[in-house]
């Protein structure tokens, strides 16, 4: 497919090098991200795809879980997908690394046999409606039976969890990321069409608390 411009996305971190560095430091990710591979509970024969792969972290712990996986990654930036190809190298077998959008999914996926979907630190950064077209578009991706498994920040229930997302909506946009502190990220997945819609974890970070959902495709 042809690349999509940098400026139709909201970029990884300011700079490239300094996204998995900040990604710990402010959500927490040694906490959330051992309860999100716990919960994808890759198996034998699974086709786990990951949307907005980033450089590629989460789908390096699903290969070193069960190394028989297929594994897909999915991000619209050549650039942090260059990062995540160089952190994968290593993996047999090798992960394939797709440019593209949520949005996109369906069309990527579509035969494929893609038992699991996850997604972390995706759909806060983008506008009400790229939420639900991309969740769309990862259930008709799914085969029926699979699940979709994503960590992201939430509904922000506490005054406290409130003023730590600030920080959030200043570097990623008011707009954008105000749903999700409503939560509205489960409510959208029910909206598309996914049954058993759950809030499975709730972590509070120094950026506000980051929740973990799951959900079914029937």
């Amino acid at each position: 497919m042809v690349e999509q411009p940098a400026k139709d996305f909201v970029p990884a971190a300011p700079q490239l090098w300094t996204y998995d560095a900040l990604a710990y430091l402010l959500t927490g990710t040694r906490r959330w991200r051992p309860a999100l591979l716990a919960q994808v509970a890759p198996a034998v024969g699974d086709v786990i795809a990951d949307v907005g792969c980033g450089t590629g972290t989460q789908l390096r712990l699903i290969a070193r879980a069960c190394p028989s996986a297929t594994l897909i990654g999915i991000d619209p930036d050549a650039a942090i997908r260059g990062r995540a190809r160089a952190k994968l190298a290593g993996v047999t077998p090798p992960v394939e690394l797709l440019a593209g959008y949520a949005r996109d999914t369906a069309g990527l996926l579509r035969g494929r046999g893609v038992t699991k979907v996850l997604s972390s630190l995706v759909f806060h950064q983008v506008p009400l409606e790229e939420k639900r077209a991309g969740l769309a578009a990862i259930h008709v991706g799914l085969n029926p039976g699979g699940s979709l498994h994503v960590a992201d920040y939430g509904l922000q229930r506490t005054t406290k969890m409130r003023k730590r997302f600030r920080i959030v909506q200043k570097g990623d946009g008011f707009d954008n990321t105000e749903p999700n502190a409503l939560g509205v990220l489960p409510e959208l997945m029910a909206e598309v069409g996914f049954d058993e819609v759950e809030e499975t974890h709730v972590f509070e970070t120094i950026s506000g608390s980051i929740s973990i959902y799951r959900a079914v495709r029937r």
